[in-house]
């Protein structure tokens, strides 16, 4: 769970996160959340130009059943087993950036396997120290890396996705590191 002060995202007195259905149990929201977006996530997704907007959109889409602030940056500053994220107030700045890095580079468009996964685990790195959302970066994220690497020519292949292979490879491009994430984005493109 990611630690926050006064989080207003949150019920009152509890660590479990406002929701459209009400529920005050973690489990249970955790439940609604993964069978709310593994519904959105099979329908077709937002169009756009795969900038900010697009991104704050399939944020929306995955996510828009289950909390009210979906689509929406968020306010609060949090940090997750003692790696803080981009603070709120810098959010916008950094998107830019990242996304404007992401628009030079035309999305990734036209390069080599090989140089497609290394940019690509570049922005996933930076957009996960960033994490826009209070929660839902990591799903919002690689639904959005799956649509850049369509268009891209590099297609990827989520069935293969080992859910701890990739928490542990964020994690430790957040240390500086993205050799993990090369390896974990290579096996999905290959």
């Amino acid at each position: 769970m990611y630690a926050a002060v006064e989080d207003p995202y949150c019920w009152p007195g509890t660590t479990v996160l406002r929701n459209r259905a009400r529920l005050q149990d973690q489990a249970l929201l955790d439940a609604f959340e993964l069978d709310m977006t593994t519904q959105r996530a099979s329908e077709i997704l937002p169009r756009g130009s795969l900038g900010t907007r697009h991104y704050l959109a399939i944020h929306r889409h995955l996510f828009g059943d289950v909390y009210t602030w979906a689509g929406k940056r968020r306010t609060v500053r949090i940090s997750k087993e003692g790696s803080s994220f981009a603070y709120p107030e810098y959010i916008d700045r950094e998107m830019e950036r990242l996304f404007g890095w992401l628009r030079e580079r035309r999305h990734l468009r036209g390069l080599p396997a090989v140089d497609f996964v290394r940019d690509a685990a570049h922005f996933l790195a930076e957009l996960n120290a960033i994490h826009p959302f209070r929660e839902g970066n990591g799903r919002t994220s690689l639904t959005f890396l799956a649509l850049i690497a369509a268009q891209a020519g590099h297609p990827l292949h989520l069935e293969r996705l080992k859910p701890e292979a990739i928490l542990q490879a964020t994690i430790e491009s957040f240390h500086g590191s993205n050799e993990a994430l090369i390896a974990v984005l290579t096996d999905l493109v290959a």
